[in-house]
């Protein structure tokens, strides 16, 4: 193992129940909007409290019930609405549960040798804006000289992507007759956004990372200054109407990154990369392993969404595109609001250089069992030697072992090695204010301090 390791099981503490929305599954989320699956959601050591927080990312765990008693149709206006605006859906249903919005398959579908298309979204009903200049959004929904041009004239089409998209919302949500008026009664409310974004200072200090934390907050300031400039006691009425407070545009703003797509657009001559919301394809969860991709067809200016060639769908299956490839795990917080235990892209850092092979690491952490029954042996384990947890056990499923063909280094110098880098993993829990025996603890006495309110 050189110096950093995946993460590709769950740590021991989390933020739970953490709903998503959106493109995902395999562990599917988005932050829960009426459209999206769910997932717990588990990253590093929080310092949990067992007071439920307001904002969804802290709440403590929900008692699961099988899926298939929860989900129900979605509201027939909900189909209707787009159908009459020609979306098109095949074999697929939208189904609602607790926890938000998700695509299934309504029937069987046998793996074929070309993609199949699942869903239709015209280009009308969409609001995409260029990310290069010369920029241009379509449909061109803003009338000559509304101010709202000038405000989306005035931001970087590639760095401020996030306040163009946000402002061309609010307007179309303004504009009479629009199909976002009605789609953005299924949108989720202030309250029920996981997005980071609508966390307050508080909330955000129990991520206990630092970085993230400030990252966020820098966005939130960004917001701000954004809402203020524009949306001073001099702007006129129009303009007003669509953000009265900063909350309402930073709401806007985290509806714009959390289901935004960017993808290469075609229309006519013109070839350009656009970010995209797109009504219907944002209801797909996230996956690692999708069963499903996005395809622009440019002829007909559609998007469309494709089952991947090859692959079989059982009826029930929940339809997931991957939101975001090769990306770790704080990316995906401070994009979506969510982080995955199985993201085979996320790692730890540490500070050597160090080749590491199974056998020695196995010895090292005391590890036994076989490598899906992984386990801490704590018979074998020194007094006060007690770091094993699940990045770890999961770490040991990606070593390579000596049949592997390499040539291991002395296996003194490795257990040393092996030796060091669990010292460094120590440290960096050590910075935590709580382990993961108290947060868990703290957790479950929140489970039953609700079931008592109840």
């Amino acid at each position: 193992m050189a110096s950093s390791f995946s993460l590709y099981q769950s740590t021991q503490c989390f933020f739970s129940n953490t709903q998503f929305k959106g493109f995902r599954h395999g562990f599917s989320w988005r932050p829960t909007y009426p459209f999206d699956s769910r997932v717990e959601n588990k990253v590093r050591p929080i310092k949990a409290s067992v007071v439920v927080s307001s904002f969804p990312l802290f709440q403590t765990p929900k008692v699961e019930e099988s899926s298939s008693d929860v989900l129900e149709p979605a509201d027939p206006d909900f189909y209707k609405i787009g159908y009459v605006r020609s979306v098109r859906a095949y074999g697929i249903d939208f189904k609602e549960g607790p926890d938000g919005f998700g695509v299934y398959a309504s029937k069987d579908v046998e793996p074929l040798r070309r993609a199949r298309v699942i869903m239709e979204i015209p280009l009308e009903l969409m609001l995409t804006i260029s990310k290069k200049l010369p920029w241009m959004f379509f449909p061109d929904i803003v009338p000559v000289g509304h101010p709202i041009f000038d405000i989306i004239n005035s931001t970087n089409p590639e760095t401020d992507w996030d306040l163009r998209l946000a402002s061309l919302l609010l307007f179309s949500f303004d504009c009479e007759g629009n199909f976002w008026q009605l789609y953005g009664d299924f949108l989720p409310s202030s309250e029920e956004c996981c997005s980071l974004l609508m966390a307050t200072k508080e909330e955000l200090l129990e991520l206990q990372d630092p970085d993230l934390a400030s990252t966020i907050t820098n966005q939130q300031q960004r917001a701000l200054e954004f809402w203020e400039k524009n949306w001073h006691s001099g702007a006129p009425l129009k303009i007003k109407r669509l953000a009265r407070d900063p909350q309402r545009f930073i709401w806007a703003m985290a509806i714009a990154q959390s289901r935004c797509i960017n993808m290469h657009m075609r229309i006519g001559a013109l070839n350009q990369e656009a970010n995209m919301l797109i009504p219907y394809a944002d209801m797909l969860n996230h996956s690692f392993e999708p069963n499903c991709f996005f395809h622009w067809r440019f002829k007909d200016r559609m998007l469309e969404v494709l089952i991947n060639a090859g692959q079989q769908i059982k009826k029930g299956d929940e339809m997931t595109v991957n939101y975001m490839s090769r990306e770790t795990n704080d990316v995906l917080m401070q994009r979506y609001g969510f982080s995955s235990p199985v993201n085979p892209w996320d790692v730890i850092k540490f500070s050597g250089n160090t080749h590491i092979h199974l056998d020695s690491f196995l010895s090292v952490f005391n590890i036994s069992g076989l490598p899906e029954e992984y386990y801490h042996n704590n018979r074998l384990s020194n007094a006060g030697d007690t770091f094993v947890d699940g990045a770890v056990l999961a770490a040991a499923r990606t070593l390579p072992t000596w049949s592997d063909g390499d040539v291991p280094p002395i296996p003194s110098v490795e257990r040393k090695a092996a030796k060091e880098l669990q010292d460094e993993c120590q440290r960096m829990l050590s910075a935590y204010a709580t382990t993961a025996k108290q947060d868990q603890k703290l957790l479950e006495y929140g489970n039953v301090r609700m079931i008592g309110l109840k």
